[in-house]
């Protein structure tokens, strides 16, 4: 697997390139600069097969249509995140509302398995910070997409449309019995581990 992290837009979030077939690239969270991330792709000669949005926030999707370039690629997102999401509430300057891509899946729910281009993530729902918030583990590198619901020595906010913290204390359980050498790709900030995040990290 390759992985290259960009840190997008005003408010830093991580947008995550993956791929092991170069003609079937993965892109996590495309939440602005899409002219950075379609560079990144080009400069690895990638072709850009499936986008996944961690959740519903403007700051994670705000760039979707634009790196999809009118082609008809399959963006998914888990249901309960889909009204908000596209509604014009789910905006903030210099953001504009996001307007729903052709080709939106929300076929896929706890548990359930994305497998693309020699990639296999398990789709872990992890509610909380959004109504349909979930985190991407992809079990045979070990690592964990984690979108905003857990950060290095922190956690998702849960004062925003959707967040809910006793929920949202469920989701971490479900994370604390992944492997404590998880790699962990946060929504913002640095990467971590399972393993740190359980010695240090107050919420976990």
């Amino acid at each position: 697997m390759n992985v290259k992290v960009l840190v997008v837009g005003p408010y830093e979030v991580n947008c995550t390139v993956l791929w092991n077939d170069p003609e079937k690239a993965w892109v996590v969270d495309p939440g602005y600069d899409a002219e950075e991330i379609l560079s990144v792709l080009k400069e690895n000669g990638l072709t850009l097969g499936m986008v996944v949005l961690t959740h519903s926030h403007f700051d994670h999707i705000s760039s979707v249509n634009k790196i999809l370039e009118g082609k008809k690629i399959p963006v998914y997102m888990h249901r309960a995140d889909e009204q908000f999401a596209f509604s014009p509430m789910n905006a903030m300057p210099p953001y504009s509302p996001t307007e729903k891509p052709e080709l939106m899946k929300f076929d896929k729910d706890d548990g359930d398995v994305l497998e693309f281009g020699g990639l296999k993530a398990e789709l872990i729902a992890t509610p909380g910070h959004t109504l349909g918030g979930w985190c991407l583990y992809f079990k045979n590198e070990n690592l964990l997409i984690a979108g905003d619901t857990l950060f290095a020595g922190s956690v998702g906010r849960t004062d925003l449309p959707g967040g809910d913290w006793d929920t949202l204390t469920a989701s971490l359980l479900k994370l604390k019995v992944l492997s404590d050498d998880t790699r962990v790709i946060c929504g913002h900030g640095p990467g971590t581990t399972i393993g740190i995040e359980k010695k240090n990290n107050p919420y976990l």
